[in-house]
């Protein structure tokens, strides 16, 4: 086993950026997912759940904080009053670019039923220090992907549909990942430790730059697989890791 390909996303629920090497610190790779747009008058901090529009900009991090691209090719620097004043146009509500250790637990809103944007609205707490679902990293396998598209051959099972953080390829067959809960695995100098399998939501159907709109995919996992896709992962050692670089699994 070795891994892939490894992704940040320095602001929440934009496109984020294909790494050569990560530093994995205790709480994730290094400057992932530590900034997201903050809604003025809720305090909410925005995701596609709530606002697709978010994931056709991107962003990269850069030594004063963070580069936002918007789709129409604006690219701004964050944090700063002129971006705020840029993205509240975009998005259509007053908005600030907000570092999650600014924030304490912050909280985000989905829909209860992935499917269906008119369901109930339903909000959950962060961890803090960053704005991740539930543990640091989220690591995916090539042999789920692969399971996917075998499921769902139409649909465009690609690494940007799912955010992980790092894909490991392996020569095996299935859910691959789901097995290495409760054990160690070592990543270039890191280790960590595999949780519980990821429960997705309507990210995973949304349009993105390349991707079209897909309630396919969220009805595939949720059909054969419990509506979960790669696993919420704990850092126990902090190191260094490198796509090409050999992955291995402890008890």
């Amino acid at each position: 086993m070795h891994v892939a390909e490894m992704w940040r996303h320095p602001v929440k629920s934009l496109q984020g950026e294909p790494l050569d090497e990560a530093t994995v610190e205790n709480s994730g790779l290094l400057g992932d997912r530590k900034w997201g747009i903050v809604d003025q008058e809720t305090g909410m901090v925005l995701t596609a759940r709530r606002v697709p529009l978010l994931l056709l900009a991107s962003a990269r991090l850069i030594r004063t904080g963070v580069e936002i691209a918007l789709p129409d090719g604006e690219v701004l620097t964050a944090p700063s009053a002129d971006a705020d004043d840029v993205l509240s146009n975009w998005i259509g509500r007053r908005v600030r670019v907000a570092h999650a250790e600014s924030m304490g637990a912050a909280v985000g809103e989905y829909f209860a039923d992935a499917t269906d944007d008119n369901s109930k609205v339903v909000s959950w707490t962060m961890p803090p220090g960053r704005f991740v679902d539930a543990l640091p990293l989220l690591v995916v396998t090539t042999a789920s992907l692969r399971q996917g598209r075998a499921l769902h051959p139409d649909g465009a099972w690609e690494t940007r549909r799912f955010r992980p953080n790092i894909v490991i390829d392996v020569d095996d067959e299935g859910w691959v990942e789901d097995r290495w809960c409760g054990r160690t695995v070592r990543i270039g100098t890191a280790v960590v430790q595999p949780g519980v399998p990821c429960e997705r939501c309507t990210m995973v159907t949304r349009p993105q730059p390349g991707l079209d709109r897909d309630l396919d995919v969220f009805k595939t996992l949720a059909r054969h697989h419990g509506a979960t896709f790669g696993v919420w992962t704990a850092v126990q050692t902090p190191g260094l890791a490198r796509v090409g670089d050999e992955v291995t699994l402890n008890d």
